[in-house]
């Protein structure tokens, strides 16, 4: 499985970097992926949302994932970076519809779910995302779940921040079993946290 994680200047560190390290620790458990950190422009770094350079392994259009992460940050500070800024910008909730009409499944943490309803991949559909950006989640379309994460098969989004980690062991569990999700959690010294929303429950 090829994973691809979305960077851009004001992401917010751990939502890119807490599904990296679980994807990481995945594949030293045996599960047969890779994890690509991309930019949009091919940059090869960002700058995050609390000052933090993250590097950047390739192009976006230069790989072909199974699986796109989209972090978010900064929603509500509503400044020239971050979730809400790329919103506006439209590059990258054109790059999610393009992937996903090409069948990748998209996941988002936190604000990334609403780069997602501004690519049109969340209409009528459950989602979550951080608690400050819920009405604005609702108000474009989505039908808003209360849980951690929400998984609607090709599109699944969770919450705030660390909930990143869940997401991450959320999909290695569906994807790679229950025992490698267990042995990285416990590799990482993480309790899993909230409840799991699957679509077929609306």
């Amino acid at each position: 499985m090829d994973i691809a994680i979305v960077l851009f200047d004001g992401v917010d560190e751990l939502d890119a970097v807490a599904p990296f390290e679980v994807f990481e620790n995945a594949a030293a458990e045996g599960a047969d992926l890779t994890v690509t950190l991309c930019t949009l422009d091919g940059a090869p770094t960002v700058t995050a949302s609390h000052g933090l350079e993250l590097g950047s392994d390739a192009r976006l259009d230069d790989v072909s994932p199974d699986l796109l992460v989209v972090p978010g940050g900064r929603w509500n500070a509503r400044g020239e970076t971050g979730a809400r800024a790329e919103a506006e910008r439209g590059d990258i909730p054109a790059a999610i519809r393009r992937l996903h009409d090409d069948g990748a499944a998209i996941a988002g943490v936190c604000t990334g779910g609403m780069l997602m309803a501004r690519a049109g991949i969340t209409d009528g559909r459950p989602a979550t995302t951080h608690r400050g950006a819920v009405d604005d989640l609702r108000e474009s379309g989505a039908t808003v779940v209360e849980a951690r994460v929400v998984d609607d098969g090709d599109v699944v989004t969770v919450g705030g921040v660390t909930s990143g980690l869940d997401l991450a062991l959320h999909l290695v569990e569906r994807e790679f079993g229950a025992d490698v999700a267990a042995a990285v959690a416990e590799r990482m010294e993480y309790e899993r946290r909230g409840s799991v929303h699957r679509g077929e429950e609306t």
